[in-house]
């Protein structure tokens, strides 16, 4: 009996040895970032532990000695005394010169960490549910970045991949030895883009524009997410930064203003229902299933089916101004300044086509652009 109980000890110990070794690192701390500010705040972060570490020894040293060498056992009498000035007057000023020696680094640190002047790019982020939108400011350009993950691993339906609910369709690209002045604010609710490797959190909040900074040291993709409860998918909006040398950025910044102009172009030619179906499908999934579900049959109570639905099925015109402009009071966005002309037209057509609508009809590119522009006014018939 007791070797069973001992092997069964020996057993366990060697499986947890073994799961420890193969399981992903315990990180408890902070780490030392990518940038001259995350390595400010981790420095700080251990100086002021270290502190913390070296009064809890003097407090609980002294509290244990006192209890060992004062107890009961040992005949120890309490002794009866009130009013030592200077007992006092020791313990109010060792924390106020404690407090000045953590005050001094960390106002230091604060100062810099709020130094937004002489940036060289300026980017805007603006937080929405659940996607986050990047403008190059000066430089003609934005995009949206929207999570990735398949929504088959989110059901479980597939394994679950490295970067799960951590990768995007669009990485924020930036230059490294640049200071970069991030611009954030949001379009719907509070939201918090946060990068740990650049030690930037901050809020976007709607109506606000807070800014922070940063200069990438080291080129590589590093990953953050929202750090605010913004909804349902609080949890489905992460940030994915990749940084790279300037020379490279300017190559990817051309690329990506080529392909805009590439996209504003592609809107004028004649699309086919095929054409238009495959590439809705792609829109769909990516910004419209998480509401009304991948088999459009949406989430009763709170997002309205669009199989078989009188939108869907119905006036184009109206279904066109719902995409575009959303609905007040509800949680359907206005994807007008979202998504291209070409995806819009080929979601709208998809859904009129899709899980047996069937309505045979499509929506041109060129018709969505036409709405766009600051001119238009309602939707054509």
């Amino acid at each position: 009996m007791g070797r069973t109980i001992i092997k069964t000890i020996v057993s366990g110990l060697a499986l947890a040895l073994y799961s420890g070794a193969v399981s992903a690192e315990w990180e408890v701390n902070l780490t030392p970032g990518v940038t001259d500010i995350s390595s400010s705040v981790f420095d700080l972060h251990m100086t002021i532990f270290w502190i913390c570490v070296a009064i809890a020894l003097v407090v609980f040293g002294v509290m244990f000695w006192s209890i060992f060498h004062h107890r009961k056992s040992r005949g120890a009498q309490a002794h009866h005394f009130h009013e030592n000035t200077l007992v006092e007057v020791i313990w109010t000023v060792i924390p106020i010169l404690i407090l000045v020696a953590m005050a001094v680094p960390a106002t230091a640190t604060l100062v810099e960490m709020y130094d937004t002047d002489e940036a060289e790019l300026d980017v805007q982020i603006t937080g929405y549910q659940w996607k986050w939108r990047y403008d190059y400011l000066d430089q003609d350009l934005n995009f949206f970045s929207n999570l990735s993950t398949p929504r088959e691993q989110i059901s479980n339906e597939a394994d679950k991949q490295e970067h799960y609910l951590l990768e995007v369709d669009r990485h924020l690209v930036l230059p490294v030895d640049t200071k970069i002045r991030f611009l954030l604010t949001s379009n719907d609710v509070i939201h918090s883009w946060w990068v740990p490797a650049l030690a930037v959190k901050k809020d976007a909040i709607p109506g606000f524009i807070n800014e922070a900074w940063a200069v990438i040291n080291e080129p590589g993709i590093y990953r953050g997410q929202c750090a605010e409860l913004c909804g349902k998918d609080h949890g489905f909006m992460p940030v994915v930064v990749e940084a790279v040398s300037k020379d490279e950025f300017q190559q990817w910044l051309a690329q990506a203003q080529a392909e805009k102009q590439a996209e504003a172009a592609a809107a004028e030619r004649t699309w086919t229902l095929d054409e238009l179906m495959q590439q809705g499908e792609q829109v769909y999934v990516r910004a419209c299933a998480a509401c009304h579900l991948p088999n459009g049959e949406g989430v009763p109570g709170a997002f309205p089916a669009l199989k078989g639905s009188p939108i869907a099925m119905g006036d184009v015109a109206a279904h066109i101004d719902i995409v575009l402009n959303g609905k007040s009071g509800t949680a359907m966005q206005a994807f007008r300044d979202q998504l291209s002309a070409t995806e819009l037209a080929a979601v709208i057509t998809y859904e009129r086509n899709a899980w047996g609508n069937s309505l045979g009809e499509a929506v041109s590119p060129a018709q969505i652009a036409r709405l766009l522009e600051p001119s238009t006014g309602e939707a054509e018939q």
